[in-house]
């Protein structure tokens, strides 16, 4: 990052573009506004933009866009999540995670993303979306190449806690009942089962064994190429 992308694509500020990968390695998993990050830096959007496209080239992180509550795209690409290809760079630049610590979450979120982003074939998207005074948020959509409807829907929890009350996960139901999804995915920390409620049935799995079995298949998928 410090000597190849400024050879290959001309980067004048190799210290702001550093800081700029160190935020968003920081915040791996987050949504982001450029706009925001733009107005509290003062550095223009469009280098920024220009930024994420020479990392992103470098396979150092990966951008995943965002879709509303119907699985429509927004014309404008104001927010998206920007994820590591490979979670422990994190730890690299700052400190080791304890299990207990608040970004926990975004690093199991991280590291399941960056299983998915070994498949060059695939597009994840995420959904958010505002509906009065209900925030809803489900984690990762894949969306059928031809009709762009959603074929399942996954929901990314470092917690025992919604495989316990499988009625909290408002967004998630209301994102399948929607898009007429009879089953959606959630992985936890070490619980399995299934759980089904309002006809729409809930897999639960541990994060670490999807991760390990998301990465099994995509080489099995490779090799048969």
């Amino acid at each position: 990052m410090l000597r190849d992308l400024p050879s290959l694509y001309g980067i004048q500020d190799v210290q702001e573009l550093n800081a700029f990968f160190s935020m968003l390695a920081y915040y791996s998993g987050t949504e982001v506004s450029l706009d925001a990050i733009s107005k509290n830096s003062g550095v223009d959007k469009n280098l920024f933009n220009k930024y994420l496209e020479y990392l992103e080239a470098a396979f150092l992180i990966g951008l995943v866009h965002r879709i509303d509550d119907n699985a429509k795209r927004f014309q404008r690409a104001n927010f998206y999540k920007v994820f590591l290809t490979n979670p422990s760079l994190r730890s690299a630049l700052f400190s080791p995670l304890q299990a207990t610590d608040d970004a926990m979450g975004t690093m199991v979120e991280t590291a399941i993303f960056s299983q998915w982003m070994h498949r060059d074939w695939f597009t994840p998207w995420y959904a958010r979306w505002s509906s009065g005074k209900f925030n809803g948020e489900v984690d990762m959509v894949s969306l059928d190449e031809k009709s762009m409807k959603p074929n399942w829907t996954i929901e990314v929890k470092c917690s025992n806690r919604y495989f316990e009350r499988a009625e909290e996960s408002k967004s998630l139901f209301q994102f399948c009942e929607k898009n007429n999804l009879k089953s959606a995915l959630v992985t936890t920390i070490d619980k399995e089962g299934t759980v089904e409620l309002n006809g729409i049935k809930l897999s639960f799995i541990p994060s670490a064994i999807y991760a390990y079995v998301v990465g099994v298949n995509t080489l099995d998928q490779k090799r048969k190429m």
